[in-house]
């Protein structure tokens, strides 16, 4: 008998009948002998459904609010799922996140996990019972009900597993597992069947929809092994784990496109130490992910800073900027630019030359004008125009050779 932790994301619980497949899935897992504890997001469109009828009322919503808006999308499906499972003869039973013992801090919108006590799961699996646990939500130390921001079920679902010594985690979503880029936009990309932390951690923090980086950062610190595969069909996922010494032998894994990001430029900055300090704590203690950055050499005094973050976050960063320019007295807001990134990852970079001048390379011949550049020791990103996107990963992936077997 094992214990399995599965999540389901919202495309596979979009509607009653999918919500049925899933309550089959289940049983078939249950049938076993296994005891399943089942993570699930909002049925798919319900956030966004909930986050424009909040902005209808007030455009700048309380972040409290909010919170205590959002999660009822989750604890739908719990109940749904739930009922679902007493239809068809299994015993369940629904659990908040707050019930489910996940204790996090008080940033509403965006908490970060503290503490998972998994409440009384082990009791009610041990009971003989399938445990339904509303993903992306929890309870702040102040017992206020808190979110995890987008993609938070992944991150629960990869905590419980922890919290509870799961024998295996599985993240049921609607693709097959990890490509080696977006099908959509490069028609040749495989799925990987093993992926390092370290890789799976660069690819979705890079733009790949399939986890959330989040996610991937507590599965590495805890190492739990988790599968990613689809929830309408029985084809084997990609496993992320522990790097091993053979995954080296590869070059590159994967090319991830993120056209959610948007830049922004401040020119004329004064050039002295702690200009760059001031700017990225306030960003920082305003919530703000700043992702790419490129600072160019001063000149008569005066120097110019460009950063980008997600679409998401330009409310606040625009918010930031203003009392950033009054304290640093000086400087002008470039109007801001949407911007795609494109990245190749792989950790065979660490220990391979050349690959910056393939990457760098491929681009230029598909004439694809770089903006910014940033690297890590598996990851080389560009900023690029986002009418440029799908043709740069295109040009990178072939060079590469990732469509081959």
């Amino acid at each position: 008998m094992a214990l399995i932790v599965q999540k389901y994301g919202g495309t596979s619980v979009g509607n009653a009948d999918r919500i049925r497949n899933v309550a089959q899935r289940i049983k078939a897992h249950r049938d076993r002998g296994d005891q399943i504890v089942v993570v699930v997001s909002a049925r798919s469109g319900v956030t966004n459904e909930l986050i424009d009828r909040a902005k209808s009322l007030n455009p700048f919503p309380d972040e409290r609010e909010m919170d205590a808006l959002l999660a009822v999308g989750e604890q739908e499906t719990i109940a749904l799922t739930a009922i679902a499972l007493h239809a068809i003869g299994i015993p369940a039973v629904s659990r908040t996140g707050a019930q489910a013992g996940i204790i996090t801090d008080d940033a509403h919108t965006r908490a970060r996990i503290l503490d998972v006590t998994g409440g009384d799961i082990k009791a009610q699996l041990d009971d003989g019972k399938v445990v339904i646990v509303a993903g992306f939500q929890g309870l702040s130390t102040d017992h206020e009900v808190t979110t995890l921001g987008r993609g938070g079920s992944d991150l629960s679902a990869i905590a419980m597993a922890w919290a509870l010594k799961a024998d295996l985690c599985q993240i049921y979503t609607d693709v097959d597992g990890v490509y080696t880029a977006d099908p959509r936009i490069v028609p040749d990309a495989r799925k990987i069947d093993v992926l390092s932390y370290d890789e799976m951690l660069e690819l979705a923090s890079s733009g790949s929809k399939v986890m959330q980086a989040r996610s991937v950062e507590f599965a590495q610190k805890y190492d739990v092994v988790f599968e990613v595969r689809s929830s309408f069909n029985d084809k084997p996922g990609t496993i992320v784990k522990a790097e091993a010494p053979n995954m080296e032998q590869i070059l590159v894994r994967g090319v991830a496109v993120d056209k959610n990001q948007v830049k922004f430029t401040l020119n004329d900055v004064p050039d002295r130490p702690g200009v760059a300090a001031t700017l990225f704590q306030a960003l920082g203690a305003g919530g703000v992910v700043v992702d790419m950055i490129i600072q160019n050499i001063g000149r008569g005094g005066l120097a110019n800073l460009s950063f980008t973050v997600s679409k998401e976050d330009v409310p606040r960063a625009d918010k930031v900027m203003v009392e950033v320019i009054k304290t640093l007295g000086g400087g002008n807001l470039q109007p801001k630019a949407d911007i795609a990134k494109v990245s190749a990852v792989g950790i065979g970079m660490r220990t391979h030359s050349g690959v910056a001048a393939k990457f760098f390379g491929a681009l230029a011949k598909a004439g694809v004008n770089i903006l910014m550049i940033t690297t890590s020791e598996i990851k080389i990103s560009v900023a690029i125009d986002p009418a440029e996107a799908d043709r740069a990963a295109q040009a990178v992936h072939a060079a590469f050779d990732l469509g081959k077997s």
